[in-house]
This record gives structure tokens, C-alpha cells and sequence, in this order.
């Protein structure tokens, strides 16, 4: 060991240059060590995918609209309303669809629902909507299913919860389920949720693990049970006649970290289709952030072929913010686009004035309000990506990387906004009439880019011009 005070040097840090001769650094003639001296970066380091390869599963059709195989991941949502009220019901489910909702649930628990899902569905056809409806079943599926034939062959899907088939004749119940599915040839999600799990299933495995040399604590065999659960469900259904090709999975839980094990547990021993969705996620900013942390993750790993956003809304709020937050999950994962993307900056010491948000709002707002139409005229203006920055910093240079941007001048900046289009600076803008302006410039781009294309609009799924027209049209007493 060398003394203290010896005199020597101590060991240079690591991955940092050392030299004796400090003036090197702030010489103007001499290259600084360690920046075109030293080795390059190796390109491959940053050219390997960031996600996982999707999952192998078959296809499931549920109405019109393909599950799983190589088909993009599918957005649904459900409905709150009693379905016995067909009016309300019809309303709300031209509201998601118009929103982008691709399947929508709805909640068959009485003769009344059942009774209504008919008239529902052809209300819903009568205004252009033909986004497919899965229909609720837990109790009592094994009697309303054979009691009304109309709704079972109205229903594009049938959504049953092992562990609400009741106990002592669990084997009949759900067998009559599925018989009936097979007789209307329609598929089944075997949707297994942890607040109400099969009870008989779990207090079995619990004893298994029990007697183990080395048990399990009892919150991963509530898990393994949630896994066996869905996939002996799915063994039965199979046996008594449903083809497999017609079963779609779920294993829904309310934690993040339990979601992703149960479902990367599910993905390694099945190749049916996976319904992701984290169960009662909440209100707000809580259940917005759980769910888009865990189907991220999920997603990430190449699970899933549909997600819904289990949000509570606020009394009065509107439902279909669940179907825009599923929405954006995917687009930001780069795994479908929907709308239009603004990137905007979050505002510093050096944008002082709220100009530029306002500016950011505004846009947003116009694209919003476009999207209607520019969605049957402008096939693939989805994927456009506009910028409003707020100053010099970054402004620029992430207005180069979008389609098109705008660099606004932050406090004691020149006065002036230059507007960028594929990478290319165009015009630059003052005074007054700055938003108006780059609109006029975003409206040409769009028409210069995408093209008034001859698309003709009809009867088409959720999300489109002809679901946003029904909006309209599916008020109370129409």
C-alpha cells in the first residue's frame, strides 16, 4: 500500500482521458483526448430492436375484426350503461366506436339485457355502425345464453369468468356456455379475473403447495392458479366442441408487477390470442399511469393482440377517454398510429410567455377537429408528427425531425418562428398572425403529402367517418 503524502499519483478514472498536460483542453490548435482520437462507437450497440418479436398465435375473428396471428393489436372498451336500456346503450356504443373503439363490450346479466341486445345491435347497424359487441355473462350465461337464441346470435363474442360458473356444477354450467358458442359459431374469451377466482381451483393448489418441500407464498399460488384457471378452462372448452381458433385468453389482476408474470406465464404455455388489461386500474392519472406502465411492458415483451384501459371515469366524464388512452399506449410504442402526434416542450426560464403552449393547444385542438374528415381523404395522415417548441435550444432541431414544425422565439429571443418540412427549412414567421399562418402551411402539407385520395365512405368499423357521422345520430328517441 502507498503511503499517504508519498507523492504518487492516484489511479486515473476509469473511462475518463488522463493527461499531464491540462492546457491540452483549452488549446484551440490541439484536439481535446478522447473525442476524434479515441475509437468510435460501434453502430450495432444502437441498431438492435427494442422490442421483443410479437408472439406466435393463431387468429381469432370476432365479427369483422381480426385477434392475434400477425394482425395489428386491437383497441376495445365496455360500456356502463344498463344494457336493458337500448337507447342509452346504443348511444354509448357509437360514442366509443366513434372514438376508435374496435370491439365493444356490454353487460348481459338479465333477461331484460338479453332481451335488448338484439334491438341494439340492429340500431346500431341502422346508423353505419358495425363494430362487433361481446356480450358480459357471469352467474347466470348457462341461462340467459339458451333462453334467448337472438342474443346469442346477435352477440359477435361471448366473454365468460371460470370463476363466476358457479361451484357444485361448474362442469354443466360452462359446458352449455360453450355449446352455445359452438351452435352460433362464435368465439370465447375465458376471462379469468383475481377478485373473483374459482375458489374449488385455488383451494386445491393451495393445499398442493402446502404439502411441497418447498412452498410458495400464498400470493404466487393465487397467481399460478390464475394461470391454470384460463388454460384448463380452455382444455375443457376445447374438449366439449369449441375449436381453437375460437378461444381468446385473459388473466386480469389490479397490481403491474403481478400482470406481467401472469401474463408471460400465460405466453409460454399457449398460443391462444391474450386479452391484456389491467383490472379496476382507477381514476385519472393513477389508473392512466398503471395501465400504460404494465401493457408497455407486456407489449414490450411481444404479449398481447387487444388491450382495454380499465379507467373509472369521474361522474359524467366521457367513457371513450379509456379508448384514447389505449390509443396512445400503442402509438407511442410505435405499434399503430391513430391520430396526428404533437410534440411540444414543457416550457422553461426561457419561455416566460404562455404563447407557445396556446400555440401547442390550438394545433392539437385543429387536428383534433380535421381528423374526421382528413381520415377518409388523407390514408396514412395518422402518422403525421407536428413540433411547437418554445425557444432556440431544442426548437430547431426537433422541428427538423418531425414532418413539420415551427421554432418559436423564447423570452429575448429575435422575434421570429422558423417553419421546417421534412427536415428543410421553408418560411419563417412574425408578428400576430403566427398560428394562423403555420396552419395554413400544415393544411397544404397534408394536401401536398397525403393526397386527396378517392376513398369512398360507408358502413365501416369503429372510428371512422361513418361512426363519427352516427355519433350524431344516436341521440334518444331516433
Amino acid at each position: 500500500m502507498t503511503p499517504r503524502g508519498s507523492g504518487s499519483a492516484p489511479p486515473p478514472r476509469v473511462g475518463r482521458s488522463v493527461t499531464p498536460n491540462r492546457t491540452n483542453f483549452v488549446n484551440p490548435t490541439q484536439t481535446p483526448p478522447g473525442r476524434e482520437t479515441g475509437p468510435t462507437l460501434d453502430p450495432s450497440i444502437v441498431s438492435r430492436p427494442a422490442f421483443r418479436p410479437r408472439r406466435r398465435t393463431v387468429t381469432v375473428p370476432i365479427g369483422g375484426v381480426p385477434v392475434g396471428g400477425d394482425h395489428p393489436v386491437v383497441v376495445q372498451s365496455m360500456t356502463n350503461t344498463d344494457t336493458a336500456d337500448v337507447e342509452s346503450t346504443v348511444r354509448q356504443v357509437t360514442e366509443l366506436a366513434a372514438a376508435g373503439s374496435e370491439l365493444v363490450r356490454v353487460t348481459v346479466n338479465t333477461p331484460e339485457a338479453a332481451g335488448a341486445v338484439p334491438r341494439i345491435a340492429e340500431r346500431l347497424r341502422s346508423v353505419g355502425v358495425d363494430v362487433p359487441l361481446i356480450g358480459d355473462f357471469h352467474f347466470n350465461g348457462h341461462i340467459l345464453l339458451p333462453q334467448h337464441p337472438d342474443c346469442a346470435e346477435a352477440l359477435d363474442k361471448y366473454r365468460v369468468n371460470p370463476g363466476n360458473v358457479g361451484r357444485s356444477r361448474w362442469d354443466e354450467h360452462f359446458a352449455t356456455i360453450i355449446g352455445c358458442a359452438v351452435e352460433h359459431d362464435r368465439p370465447v374469451r375465458i376471462g379469468v379475473n383475481w377478485g373473483s377466482l374459482d375458489q374449488e381451483l385455488l383451494t386445491r393448489m393451495m393445499d398442493e403447495n402446502a404439502e411441497s418441500d418447498a412452498p410458495l407464498d400464498a400470493h404466487a399460488v393465487t397467481l399460478a392458479a390464475m394461470v391454470e384457471s384460463a388454460l384448463s378452462s380452455a382444455r375443457f372448452a376445447e374438449e366439449v366442441g369449441l375449436a381453437h381458433d375460437r378461444i381468446v385468453l385473459s388473466a386480469k389482476v389490479s397490481g403491474v408487477q403481478d400482470l406481467v408474470v401472469v401474463y408471460r406465464a400465460l405466453a409460454e404455455r399457449c398460443d391462444y390470442p391474450l386479452h391484456l388489461g389491467l383490472t379496476e386500474a382507477g381514476m385519472g392519472r393513477k389508473g392512466t399511469v398503471a395501465s400504460s406502465a404494465a401493457l408497455a411492458l407486456l407489449l414490450a415483451d411481444g404479449i398481447g393482440d387487444t388491450i382495454r384501459v380499465s379507467l373509472t371515469p369521474a361522474p359524467g366524464a366521457d367513457r371513450a377517454e379509456e379508448v384514447r388512452v389505449a390509443q396512445q399506449i400503442l402509438q407511442s410504442l410505435g405499434l399503430r398510429s391513430f391520430h396526428p402526434q404533437v410534440t411540444s416542450c414543457p416550457g422553461c426560464g426561457r419561455t416566460t410567455s404562455t404563447f407557445f403552449q396556446e400555440m401547442a393547444q390550438r394545433i392539437q385542438g385543429h387536428l383534433d377537429e380535421r381528423m374526421a374528415g382528413w381520415r377518409g381523404c388523407y390514408p396514412g395522415v395518422e402518422e403525421l408528427r407536428v413540433a411547437v417548441m418554445g425557444c432556440v435550444v431544442n426548437g430547431p432541431g426537433e422541428s427538423r425531425h418531425a414532418d413539420i414544425g415551427i421554432s418559436l422565439p423564447g423570452s429575448f429571443e429575435e422575434p421570429s418562428a422558423p417553419v421546417f418540412v421534412d427536415g428543410e427549412r421553408v418560411a419563417t414567421l412574425r408578428g400576430d398572425g403566427i398560428v394562423g399562418e403555420f396552419l395554413a402551411l400544415l393544411e397544404d402539407y397534408v394536401e401536398e403529402r397525403f393526397g386527396a385520395a378517392d376513398v369512398a365512405e360507408g358502413t365501416v368499423p369503429g372510428g371512422t367517418p361513418a361512426a363519427a357521422e352516427a355519433a350524431s345520430k344516436a341521440s334518444p328517441g331516433s
